[in-house]
């Protein structure tokens, strides 16, 4: 049996060296996250494999999406935080201390 017809009917599956080329990040991460199972393989006699699935899904686990909740509003509103200062209160003066080689020497 040639070796075209050995994968026939079967997913392709992509090594992990080409799954962080998709992630763009670094062939040991995507190892690193197969070892301890934060990502989905296929554990084969050639080491971790992935099927398309299995990327699509990595995609969306580490999708990100914005929080509805801290989401800017759409008005022209500032979303900086104003400070305020109380005038009363009285503030400590800070003094800087000599330098360890100036203590030493003397």
């Amino acid at each position: 049996m040639n070796s075209g017809q050995r994968n026939e009917g079967l997913p392709p599956t992509y090594s992990p060296a080409e799954v962080a080329e998709a992630l763009d990040c670094s062939e040991w991460w995507v190892k690193e996250q197969a070892r301890r199972r934060r990502i989905p393989f296929i554990r084969g006699g050639s080491g971790y494999r992935f099927t398309r699935a299995h990327v699509e899904e990595i995609f969306n686990i580490f999708e990100e999406r914005p929080d509805q909740v801290n989401a800017p509003e759409a008005k022209g509103i500032s979303t900086r935080r104003r400070t305020v200062v109380a005038f009363d209160v009285p503030t400590a003066q800070l003094k800087a201390r000599r330098p360890r080689r100036a203590r030493n020497a003397a």
